[in-house]
């Protein structure tokens, strides 16, 4: 599944502009998830938080930055936790900072729409495939 999650923000990220709601991703990369359900939410909130922090320790952009609760404005707390947890600063003065989200999202599009960076990278696998 997590491998479906990363295919499809891969692709996203080059053919879509904005962000792409839980909602939206469940349905169209097939995942199966009911978000009604709170530990189904978890696990893919889980394997968000997995792809993000291995494409980040590859030295890749955070995926995850394309995803987003329908009807909020940017991302919930748990992303900024992620973010401070990888060393990009304290969570609640990224949250607050407009600009950060904003970098992130233009860095994963501009990542994935080298078209270099596409051939060599699109198909790398991740370590666990949910």
């Amino acid at each position: 599944m997590i491998g479906r999650i990363r295919t499809y923000l891969i692709r996203y990220s080059r053919q879509q502009t904005g962000t792409v709601s839980y909602l939206t991703l469940v349905q169209e990369a097939e995942l199966g998830l009911n978000l009604e359900i709170s530990h189904e939410k978890s696990r893919l909130n889980e394997m968000l938080a997995e792809i993000s922090m291995t494409e980040f320790e590859a030295g890749r952009p955070f995926l995850s930055c394309l995803v987003k609760v329908q009807g909020s404005k940017g991302q919930g707390d748990n992303f900024y936790k992620l973010c401070e947890k990888m060393g990009l600063g304290e969570w609640r003065n990224l949250k607050q900072d407009e600009e950060f989200l904003k970098g992130l999202i233009r860095d994963c599009r501009a990542f994935w729409h080298n078209e270099t960076n596409f051939q060599k990278f699109s198909q790398t696998t991740q370590v666990t495939d949910s």
